[in-house]
């Protein structure tokens, strides 16, 4: 039996997949990302080994994607988030036409053809209002916690109007809005749109169902409402989106291993 890993070592989080050759994934786990990426990253990986059973040497491939794969030092090749998040949404949902991956620093969109390969992507700006920091950013101003933010959304009248591209200067924005006396519900619920309006700016018109919402900010409540109403289309949330690029990782390392 053959042991491949997924490592996906992103901007807020590591995460990595134990998936055998048979398809089934063994293990998987993350970890939060810090200033010492490869010992974080590799106490991950002999965490997991160790909870299924195994040892290093088990190890048949290992590949890792994310902004930081190239310092991954277990790994033996990386391979793009792109390719990485629509192999990891495709094992999932294998008619996917549009992904939507948002994460911490930032977003990407991704259409495949009829046949599920990839035809064209775009990425957003790594300093754009559309990532998981600027979520952080509007509940580190508001004083609340990150997961109150989609009830808070959920109470809003008139959404705020959110127009920087750059999380500092939407910042600034979100300051002033407060001292003007807006609803924290309005400022949460414009935040949401911003995100959400942009990542609808580079999908384009009519996009291509299915579509599937994936990366950490799917996980936070209602962003996938928010994105729904950018889209004006149905959006699905891939299953355990966090872990989609590392899951995409290791089934590219069993391929690629043959």
């Amino acid at each position: 039996m053959q042991i491949y890993a997924g490592i996906d070592a992103g901007s807020r989080t590591i995460k990595i997949v134990l998936m055998d050759s048979d398809g089934r994934v063994r293990a998987s786990g993350l970890r939060d990302q810090g200033v010492d990426v490869v010992n974080l990253t590799e106490e991950l990986l002999d965490e997991l080994l160790d909870g299924a059973g195994l040892k290093r040497g088990d190890l048949t491939r290992a590949v890792a994607t994310g902004y930081a794969r190239n310092v991954i030092e277990s790994a033996d090749t990386t391979i793009t988030e792109i390719t990485c998040h629509a192999a990891g949404v495709l094992r999932q949902t294998p008619q996917a036409r549009t992904i939507v991956e948002i994460g911490g620093q930032d977003s990407k969109v991704i259409l495949l053809d009829n046949s599920g390969h990839v035809r064209d992507f775009a990425m957003n700006d790594r300093c754009a209002a559309g990532t998981g920091r600027f979520l952080e950013v509007v509940a580190d101003k508001l004083e609340v916690p990150l997961d109150s933010l989609g009830e808070l959304a959920a109470g809003s009248t008139s959404p705020s109007a959110i127009s920087s591209m750059c999380v500092v200067f939407a910042e600034t924005e979100i300051i002033g809005l407060l001292a003007a006396g807006e609803q924290s519900a309005n400022i949460v619920a414009g935040v949401q749109r911003a995100i959400t309006s942009r990542v609808a700016a580079m999908v384009g018109p009519g996009a291509r169902q299915p579509v599937i919402f994936t990366g950490g900010v799917a996980l936070a409540p209602g962003m996938a409402r928010a994105l729904v109403g950018s889209l004006d289309t149905e959006v699905q949330i891939a299953e355990k989106p966090q872990m989609t690029g590392a899951l995409g990782a290791a089934i590219l390392a069993g391929e690629t291993a043959l």
